[in-house]
């Protein structure tokens, strides 16, 4: 099972979540592919991901691997740590409950239209869910960009040591060369070309 996990503000139809469900479908496994739109409570987010996982595992191959977008990164450190589950992260948030602190009140919605609002209980969710350090880096594949705009690379990289990364030179936020790099996201998930065949 492949459960991706959105960032802060997006939604399933961010454009990362749609080329990874297209190519997942075009390798057959269009029944492994999982990806909700997340509350903005992040111990309602991790609910959900957990229910996701217990509602899908049973009829399928019961490895679970967590693909984890800036905000859902940090969300999926938390589970990949929780449960054991591997977990890819596409440039993810360390210190969120830092980030968004500037982010309380209503914030619109990428896609779609809409708005959540975000309230301090939730920054305090966020240190709830921290993970000081990991412990197993090969259960980690990080992609982080040096041109991303909201969230300091080099955090990511501290705070993930001897996993296995690629490390973008420049780029952005979104990783807008994405397309370049989802045939190796889902290699780390185990569903290669070469496998579906």
């Amino acid at each position: 099972m492949i459960l991706y996990l959105h960032g802060f503000r997006s939604s399933p139809k961010s454009f990362k979540a749609q080329l990874l469900a297209a190519r997942v479908a075009a390798l057959g496994g269009a029944n492994e592919w999982r990806c909700p739109m997340l509350p903005v409570s992040p111990l309602q987010a991790v609910a959900l991901a957990e229910a996701q996982v217990a509602e899908t595992v049973e009829g399928a191959r019961g490895e679970v691997t967590l693909i984890g977008s800036s905000l859902g990164g940090y969300l999926a450190t938390y589970l990949a740590e929780k449960h054991g589950w591997r977990a890819v992260l596409l440039n993810p948030a360390v210190l969120p409950e830092r980030d968004l602190s500037a982010y309380l009140g209503e914030q619109p919605l990428w896609h779609g239209g809409g708005s959540i609002v975000v309230e301090p209980r939730h920054l305090d969710e966020l240190r709830a869910l921290g993970v000081r350090s990991i412990t197993k880096p090969e259960r980690y594949y990080l992609i982080a960009a040096t041109g991303d705009e909201v969230l300091d690379y080099r955090e990511m990289l501290a705070h993930y040591p001897g996993v296995e990364t690629k490390l973008i030179e420049g780029s952005d936020h979104a990783i807008s060369e994405f397309a370049s790099y989802v045939d190796d996201v889902l290699a780390f998930c185990g569903m290669t070309p070469a496998e579906r065949v």
